[in-house]
């Protein structure tokens, strides 16, 4: 690839596909130097740093996965929605693992408060939540609680973990259905 096409979007792109490759963690600066044919600095007229792509991968990320959420949740509540979101999550999940890596960097408040990506993700979750009239604190308690039960069951997916014979899509498609009925019958706060 020839130099004069390096642009800090471009870079970042690459940076994504890289990490779906290779995993978010082990992106460098060298490695997409070596893809474009370049030598580092050529890049670091582009990004300030290696933290700076990071964070650059972890919002164009949360865009591609906002962006997969919100397709499938589009016209949906109540069980439907958190179906459609949980089943876009884990797809989303297993087909960019680099990119969905990038959506669980932690980055600084500040920093996710002027992403795009990240906003719409929890405009998304809200919505989602929605329909079940949660108070704002039970809201929270329901996202973290989705958010668990859908990483962990994605990184023991992912990791090789489900070695049963029963059939992993089952599985999930039973936590899920279990997940919003619990939704649909939150507990009291204590």
């Amino acid at each position: 690839m020839v130099r004069a096409g390096l642009s800090a979007d471009r870079i970042t792109v690459a940076a994504a596909d890289l990490a779906d490759e290779v995993g978010f963690d082990k992106i460098t600066v060298t490695a997409l130097a070596r893809g474009f044919g370049v030598k580092d600095a050529s890049l670091y007229s582009h990004v300030r740093s290696a933290e700076d792509l990071r964070l650059r991968v972890a919002r164009l990320a949360a865009l591609d996965f906002a962006d997969a959420l919100g397709a499938a949740v589009a016209g949906r509540a109540g069980p439907d929605a958190v179906t459609a979101f949980a089943d876009a999550y884990r797809e989303f999940a297993l087909a960019h693992p680099g990119r969905y890596a990038a959506t669980q960097y932690q980055i600084a408040p500040e920093v996710t408060m002027e992403s795009a990506g990240h906003l719409r993700l929890m405009e998304l979750t809200a919505a989602t939540l929605r329909g079940y009239g949660l108070s704002e604190a039970d809201q929270t308690d329901a996202v973290r609680m989705l958010r668990s039960a859908f990483t962990g069951f994605i990184a023991i997916e992912q990791s090789g973990g489900f070695q049963h014979s029963r059939d992993v899509d089952t599985s999930w498609n039973r936590m899920v259905a279990a997940l919003a009925d619990l939704l649909t019958h939150w507990p009291p706060a204590a």
